[in-house]
């Protein structure tokens, strides 16, 4: 399986990434980089990926594109991707596209960029309701299912989905705006081996 990627800036590309290494799943990783001329990346990206975004994995043949849609092929093989039991599977899986689709203000404002300190002059009133939503969830599921990751005991793609948010929580000193079992879990995102490693590859 051939993943592409370019670290440490796309987010996206970070999740399907640090979910395969931090569950051992085998890949390939393509490196590619961004360019300052749009018109020639995308032509560039064009090569490999059907929409001139990453990531996008080629496995025996296919070509599967978006974070979700990358994550859900690989589940096919990799249950582990997913929390055992159903309860919480289903909590994962609507935690993820909640994040896949939403907490667009955040992106906007807070451009992943992990390897930066950024301070912040104003949050808006719009961005605070994404950020106490980001720590509703998060309590929610550490409380609902015991941690220490979201979802319960192991690492999923849960918690791969919300760690860029970690990252951005960090590079823009976010943590006034959630609560302490909210920092101890974004405290474990950073430390995990798969994170680490990927700002290396910046």
């Amino acid at each position: 399986m051939q993943l592409y990627i370019n670290p440490p800036k796309s987010s996206w590309s970070l999740r399907v990434w640090a979910l395969c290494r931090q569950l051992n799943i085998p890949i390939e990783t393509k490196i590619v980089r961004y360019l300052a001329d749009k018109d020639a990346q995308r032509q560039q990206f064009l090569v490999f990926s059907p929409t001139a975004k990453i990531p996008v994995l080629h496995h025996e043949g296919r070509t599967i594109w978006d974070s979700l849609a990358i994550v859900e092929y690989l589940a096919e093989d990799f249950p582990a991707i997913w929390p055992q039991d159903k309860t919480a599977r289903a909590w994962a899986r609507s935690a993820c596209a909640e994040m896949h689709a939403g907490f667009a203000l955040l992106r906007e404002i807070c451009d992943f960029k992990p390897l930066e300190r950024i301070q912040l002059t104003e949050i808006s009133p719009e961005l605070k309701k994404e950020l106490a939503r980001l720590d509703q969830l998060w309590q929610e599921g550490l409380s609902r299912f015991g941690g220490p990751f979201l979802a319960g005991n192991d690492f999923t793609a849960a918690d791969a989905f919300f760690l860029p948010v970690a990252g951005r929580i960090e590079t823009y000193g976010l943590e006034a705006h959630f609560s302490p079992q909210s920092l101890a879990y974004q405290q474990t995102l950073l430390a995990l081996p798969a994170y680490q490693a990927w700002l290396k590859l910046g």
